[in-house]
Order: C-alpha cells, then structure tokens, then sequence
C-alpha cells in the first residue's frame, strides 16, 4: 500500500495535539481514595476521559444480524457480538463476552493473553516484564489478575508529557511495513496512529505463541492482506458447514482510513472523535470522551461541511446502500456454504470443490472487511461499496460452480436454515447460548468477582 501523508488539519494541530494531555500510568486505584496525578494536571481532559463511563449503550450485533451467526459457525464469534462502547469499559467487556471463554479445562491452554493487548496498558507493560512470546503464550485468564487499568493515558502518550506514543510491538512493526515509522511522522500522523494501533485488522500468529500481528507485508488494501494470508495457506478456522478455511477482519478502521478523503485533507480521527472543546473558564482543550462526529458536529465537521442536517443525510443514504448491499451478500453467502455442504454429504472431492470453497472464502473475506470496520459508511464509504460488489461476484461464481457439481451428482435439494433471529440461527448451528452464559456466570462469581479489579466489573452488577 502506498500509504497517504495527511495535510495539517484545518482544525488546529497545536489545540489538538497539544492538549492532549492523558499522560503516563501510574500504580494508583482507578476506583479508590488515592487521587491520579493526572486528574490534577490535566483535569478537563481526565474528566472527559472519566466521560466515557457514560457511553453504557451497545447493540447486540448478533440479534440485528443473525445471518452473522451462520457465517462465523465455528467461532467464538458467532456466541456473542456487541457493537464497542466507551473506553472505561475495555476491560470488562472483554471479561464478561462469552468469546472470551470461562475457567481453563485441565490441560487446554485456553485463550491466548494476546486478547488483552488492546485493552489496557497493563499490556505493554506486562509485554515488558515477560517478553513479547512470554506474554502471547500465557493464558487470558491467569493473567486476568494482573489487570488494573483500562484505556489509559500510557496507552498514547509518553512520560508524563503530551508528547504520543505507540507503546504496542505489533503496531510499531506495522507501520514499519508500510514505511510510515512514527517517529518519522509528522503530528497529524501520529495521531492517527495512535488510534490506529488498536482500531485496526490483526490476528494471532500460532507460530509465534499466537503473538498479535498486522499482516501488512503486501500492504493494507483488502487484496494485499489476502494474498498475505493466502501465501502463508492461513485460516483462523475451518466453517464446520462448508469446510471453507476462513478469514476473520478485525475492525480495520486505520486501513479504510488511510485510503479516504478525510486523510488527504489531514482529517484524521482525533480531528472528528476527539474535537477541541473550551471549558468554564474559556481554556480550550482535547475532548477524550471519543464519540460520534455528528454528536459534536459544530466542533469537528462544521470545519468542512456547512449543513449538519445535509451531511446527515448524505450519511444516511450510504449507509443504506451499503446495508443493502451487505445483508444481499449475506443472504448469497449462507446458501454457498449450504450448498457446499450438500455437495460434500453427496461425495464432492476437493479437486472438484477448489474453486467453489476458495471463492467463498475470498468473497466472506471482503464481506468481513467492509461490514467489520466500524463506521464505514462514514471513513470510506467508496472502498466499502467495492469489497462488497466484489464479494457478491466472488459468492456468485462459487454458486455456479456448486450448482455444477451438485447437478453432476444428482443433488436436486439443498435444505438451508431459517436464521430469522439470533435464537433460530443459534440453534442452527447447535450453540445453546443459556448453557453458555450458564459456564460463563460461574466463572465471573469464582474468578473474577474474588480476585480481578474492579474495572474488570465496570458497568456489570456482581455476577452478572
């Protein structure tokens, strides 16, 4: 990917960048008496972080769109999926998620310590003391203990200064690969960055203590990302239903962005989610409850764009067409991995289904990249439009060549599922979501309500 260096914002670098002013972690209580030396250097910045605790509601991804359920079968995915909140709940809302798993069976290593990486600055420094493979190869839940902060000041800046850093090891190789090192980055940049280090695609790599990795090699673009992956013959798991090795994106924001128009102008994320905002006393500063740009529209896109009511409805719109468009793939895609499935009960061969399971792999791929990155329709609607298209033609083709082999071998019928709702789709592919949530509740009363911190519950009642 030849990757964009933005202009300068419009809305003012030296408001924007510095005064952001969350500053590095110290060993304080985030719940208790002691008082954070940055609540007192940096009190409106600190409160607007503090701010983020209001931001409570989420949707339940799966029950909008159960179609989701079919296509993540075989993954923790399709158990439980909520659209992201406020930074004050990262910690426990990775804790309570039923893809997060329960107490660790006898012998099973569990989930993967990799899946805190994003969540807390606790991370990188426990990252530090263990070494990056001593850290991957650890559990999730043994390391649940060492947890004590959730989004935090360390996680962007360094040292106590409003000086930004990108404390993450796969971050910083990323933006290697992609010739954009942040220290040779100019402010706009590394804002950006910073964001981007966590709101960003990734993946574990299980050769490497299924250490975190942004397979960037090739580039960024969804095309260069698969040929990475198609390269290494990576999956992240066989579809229990079609037997198509399948991809997982990961809410490529920074990706999409990098290629957009707001990035051209120098319009980063820092610009429309953390907008300059003036307190009592006329002092301007960095507004940290990150939200919706619409929600601010005065402070972040009134810079560019007159009408809010018009830019709104201009938004709207797209994110129709690219709903649309999204939900017709889906519909295409569960019958290719019903098909697919008729077609191996019927004997198929994989020198027969090759094609057919590649396509729908390439085709989820791009149905993935576009419908996982939050607020698409907004960064890059262009490029979300294409991937989807270009999924539908991948789908369509692999159904041809499935209707083929089926009719080669005399399959009249093919029995697909009613996935009208989150329950019916559970039960089509046989997850009972209450035995699930009933091993998960156990594990919260034993586990974490005894011995995690408190953010840990943040947002959550005891045992919930």
């Amino acid at each position: 990917m030849k990757a964009t260096q933005p202009m300068r914002s419009k809305v003012g670098l030296s408001v924007i960048l510095g005064a952001i002013a969350l500053l590095s972690l110290t060993s304080w209580s985030l719940k208790g008496a002691e008082v954070d030396p940055n609540q007192l250097k940096f009190p409106q910045q600190y409160d607007s972080w503090q701010a983020t605790e209001d931001q409570v509601e989420r949707d339940d991804i799966l029950a909008q769109y159960p179609a989701n359920i079919i296509l993540w079968a075989g993954s923790s995915f399709a158990k439980e999926y909520h659209s992201p909140r406020g930074h004050q709940f990262a910690v426990a809302d990775v804790t309570h998620t039923l893809r997060t798993g329960v107490a660790i069976a006898e012998g099973d290593k569990g989930l993967s310590a990799s899946c805190w990486t994003c969540k807390t600055p606790d991370a990188p420094r426990l990252i530090k003391e263990m070494g990056i493979q001593g850290f991957s190869g650890a559990n999730f839940v043994d390391l649940g203990r060492e947890i004590k902060s959730v989004v935090y000041c360390s996680d962007c800046h360094l040292d106590g200064s409003a000086k930004l850093a990108l404390p993450r090891p796969h971050a910083q190789d990323a933006m290697a690969k992609i010739k954009l090192p942040f220290d040779k980055q100019n402010h706009t940049m590394q804002g950006a960055q910073v964001c981007g280090q966590c709101h960003v695609s990734y993946y574990f790599q299980p050769e490497n203590n299924n250490k975190v990795n942004i397979p960037w090699i090739f580039g960024s673009t969804a095309d260069e990302i698969e040929k990475y992956y198609d390269t290494r013959r990576f999956y992240e798991w066989i579809h229990p239903i079609s037997k198509t090795p399948i991809l997982k994106a990961r809410h490529p924001e920074f990706e999409h962005w990098s290629r957009s128009a707001h990035a051209k102008q120098g319009v980063t994320c820092i610009t429309c989610h953390m907008p300059p905002a003036t307190d009592e006393k006329g002092a301007t500063f960095t507004d940290h409850k990150v939200g919706g740009a619409l929600d601010n529209f005065d402070r972040s896109c009134a810079n560019c764009h007159s009408s809010k009511a018009g830019i709104t409805k201009k938004l709207d719109k797209t994110k129709a067409t690219i709903d649309a468009k999204a939900r017709h793939v889906e519909s295409l895609l569960i019958k290719a991995h019903y098909e697919a499935k008729a077609a191996w009960d019927a004997g198929a061969t994989w020198a027969q289904m090759n094609d057919a399971i590649m396509a729908i792999r390439h085709s989820q791929w791009r149905w993935d990249f576009a419908t996982a990155s939050h607020g698409m329709y907004a960064h890059n609607p262009k490029e979300g439009i294409e991937l989807l298209d270009k999924s539908t033609e991948q789908v369509t083709y692999a159904r041809e060549v499935l209707a083929r082999i089926l009719s080669q071998m005399s399959v009249t019928e093919v029995e697909y599922p009613d996935y009208s709702t989150k329950e019916k789709a559970h039960a089509a592919i046989g997850f009972v979501e209450a035995d699930a949530m009933k091993a998960k509740h156990a594990f919260i009363q034993q586990e974490v309500d005894k011995y995690w911190h408190p953010v840990a519950k943040t947002g959550y009642s005891v045992s919930e």
